[in-house]
């Protein structure tokens, strides 16, 4: 399959952290691919920010109106900010860009932590998030996964997913339950990246050809304003 092509119908979960004052086209190339993306991750300033920003909101907007639901970025760090604070920011996104669910990034993998987040997500429910994603980057604790409506069970380079080996334990979820972001990707390869998280056992994924602290930034080529998608 050449570049350019999406296989499949909705499976894309992106996280679109590029600025929509300066970057426009990215939030429109996306919403013109709607019936590709399942989710967006929406992060004004690693979170919701401390005050609300026309821009953002004026984008929120536009994919709104495209159909595509938004998760509100949240940092848990591991574990370590506060039930309030990380509350805090989710009310924050329901005040100024009403959302339909919560990315929850940096979550912690280990069983000790099970109870903080099982708290963050009734609370996330609580708050009408109709979708709880837990992001920890690795397979986690299996408890995880009664928590989440999705949890991500890869984030990192494409060279290392590759070699990913994906424990038993997820085969007693659907793939509807998983997904995985993968960077430094080949453009070319940008879409065997969704043919590889399926063999891998997860619906939801991501793959982009940026690199560095923040690869996210690179819009897919396949979402890129003039390319083709099937």
């Amino acid at each position: 399959m050449t570049t350019g092509q999406i296989s499949g119908r909705r499976r894309l979960l992106v996280p679109l952290y590029v600025y929509p004052g300066t970057e426009p086209g990215a939030w429109h190339g996306v919403a013109a691919r709607a019936d590709t993306v399942a989710w967006v991750v929406f992060n004004p300033a690693s979170g919701p920010g401390r005050v609300p920003e026309p821009e953002f909101a004026e984008a929120a907007g536009t994919l709104r109106a495209a159909g595509i639901p938004l998760l509100g970025y949240v940092d848990t760090d591991y574990g370590r900010r506060s039930h309030r604070e990380v509350v805090t920011d989710l009310e924050r996104y329901q005040d100024w860009y009403p959302v339909d669910g919560v990315f929850l990034d940096q979550v912690g993998s280990a069983p000790e932590l099970l109870p903080h987040y099982r708290r963050l997500a009734v609370a996330a429910r609580s708050l009408d998030a109709r979708q709880v994603v837990l992001n920890p980057g690795v397979h986690p604790d299996p408890g995880y996964a009664a928590i989440a409506d999705v949890v991500i069970t890869f984030e990192g380079a494409w060279e290392v997913y590759q070699r990913l080996q994906v424990p038993a334990w997820t085969t007693a979820y659907p793939a509807r339950r998983f997904g995985h972001l993968v960077h430094t990707v080949p453009a070319d390869d940008c879409d065997l990246v969704l043919r590889t998280a399926r063999q891998y056992g997860a619906e939801y994924c991501y793959a982009t050809p940026g690199t560095g602290d923040n690869p996210w930034s690179v819009l897919m080529p396949q979402l890129r304003q003039g390319s083709e998608v099937c």
